[in-house]
């Protein structure tokens, strides 16, 4: 059943979008920062060969670097600015998050509104910095290394300087691309950082089609494998754009007022949604398992498989590669975590059944105070299992059929969820801009029908 909100939104006339100068502004500055995005994911490293790095790229093509490399719009693989991408701003962000919940401190900083909000978002960006020069220096070691075995060097100058350079650089290009993803969301349409993600998976996909029919052409991929594929992901999308719409609506009656007609009862909904985590769980699974793997990767491309510590490192890539049970395993015990962590972050129970009862609302049937809270809390854990196997289906298994059917890594649950949610999230702001518009219209012609009078 439709809300009044979406009635309405679906009679918004799209004839008026050329009237609405805010928001066509911001549609153009939006559309400018991800054209500067894709720029930067062009600009390679001080000191780095392109061409070899490219050479070396297809041979070790595969693996979880092409996973790490999906996020970030193929600058991994061209090792550009901008190759950490948000990641280090969105595992900075779980630690974050997590010891707000646990600490003392960081939890009553987390109550005082804006000022702690922006603490807190300070404290971020400062974890930022340290994970983006943890991550830049085995990069940049790796670099050093990277084709070694093959007699070639990526690096033209290795040495103390190009480490330098290199954590420099990509530590710039990750505060850079954080600044601009806070521009898009003050002075655009959207949320930035979620933008700048979906603007790297859907750059990608002119590649993935290109190999998917090349494959078709050459014989590697059966036509089937194909059609299946396809059909897979158009079911995929329209599952995904359902549950994000599911909603559990609890009815909130209030007391009965005078109004013209009588005593009457004013009663209004609560929506609960079925995934109120979004796209935040797999990102986040996503980005703790990109972490430590991608250190590894990097640090394993020259080591002593005789020691103990190569060893460690060789079994690492091996049994948590993409597709693997383990790799799997991890990804989907954080997948359900995180969907019932940031359900919890997102959503309190005590703090909604107090103002319900300052503002004497009740659920019918419930008493206000305590009771709500634990009613609250009881629905809440309920839809977020199904929240929580709905993401695991849609991440796990479509990742699982790709590794096992050998079709190249682009369309998989993670990041159809990612575009899917961005996508809705976006046109949903649009279509408040919209209605915003539509409304001035509306009231500007009510005060000169006055005027008139």
């Amino acid at each position: 059943m439709a809300t009044r909100a979406d009635a309405l939104a679906s009679n918004i006339s799209f004839a008026n979008f050329s009237k609405a100068t805010e928001l066509r502004q911001r549609i153009w500055f939006t559309v400018g920062a991800l054209i500067v995005f894709r720029f930067l994911s062009f600009v390679p490293l001080p000191g780095v060969n392109p061409l070899i790095l490219s050479r070396l790229a297809d041979q070790t093509r595969g693996g979880i670097l092409d996973m790490f490399n999906m996020f970030t719009g193929g600058s991994l693989e061209r090792m550009s600015l901008i190759a950490l991408g948000v990641m280090p701003y969105i595992t900075a962000s779980i630690v974050v998050q997590l010891a707000s919940s646990l600490h003392p401190a960081l939890a009553a900083l987390k109550k005082e509104g804006t000022v702690g909000r922006q603490k807190l978002n300070q404290y971020t960006r400062y974890g930022t910095v340290f994970l983006c020069a943890i991550q830049g220096y085995f990069v940049a070691q790796g670099l050093e290394t990277y084709g070694a075995s093959s007699g070639v060097q990526a690096v033209v100058d290795p040495g103390v300087m190009f480490r330098v350079g290199a954590v420099i650089s990509l530590i710039g290009g990750t505060m850079f691309l954080l600044w601009l993803g806070e521009q898009i969301t003050s002075r655009g349409i959207g949320n930035g950082v979620s933008l700048i993600i979906m603007a790297g998976i859907v750059a990608q996909f002119p590649q993935f089609a290109g190999n998917l029919f090349e494959g078709g052409r050459t014989g590697s991929i059966g036509p089937g494998l194909i059609i299946g594929f396809l059909v897979m992901v158009v079911i995929l999308i329209l599952f995904i754009s359902f549950m994000e719409r599911a909603q559990r609506r609890l009815l909130i009656q209030y007391p009965k007022r005078a109004t013209a007609r009588g005593m009457q009862a004013d009663r209004s909904h609560l929506p609960l949604k079925i995934n109120t985590a979004n796209v935040i769980p797999p990102i986040f699974a996503s980005s703790l398992l990109l972490l430590p793997l991608t250190i590894t990767q990097f640090a394993g491309q020259d080591v002593d498989t005789t020691s103990f510590s190569g060893q460690l490192i060789v079994t690492l890539n091996q049994y948590l590669q993409h597709g693997q049970p383990i790799y799997m395993l991890l990804y989907a015990i954080g997948i359900i975590f995180f969907c019932f962590f940031y359900t919890a972050v997102v959503f309190n129970p005590e703090e909604t059944a107090e103002n319900l009862k300052r503002n004497g609302g009740f659920i019918p049937g419930i008493r206000p105070g305590k009771r709500t809270e634990e009613y609250l809390d009881y629905v809440l854990t309920r839809i977020t299992v199904i929240g929580a196997i709905y993401l695991t289906i849609v991440c796990v298994v479509p990742e699982y059929m790709i590794a096992r059917t050998g079709i190249p890594l682009f369309l998989g649950g993670t990041s159809l969820l990612i575009v899917v949610n961005v996508t809705v999230d976006t046109i949903s702001q649009i279509q408040s801009h919209l209605l915003a518009h539509q409304y001035g219209d509306l009231i500007k012609k009510a005060k000169l029908k006055g005027r008139l009078r």
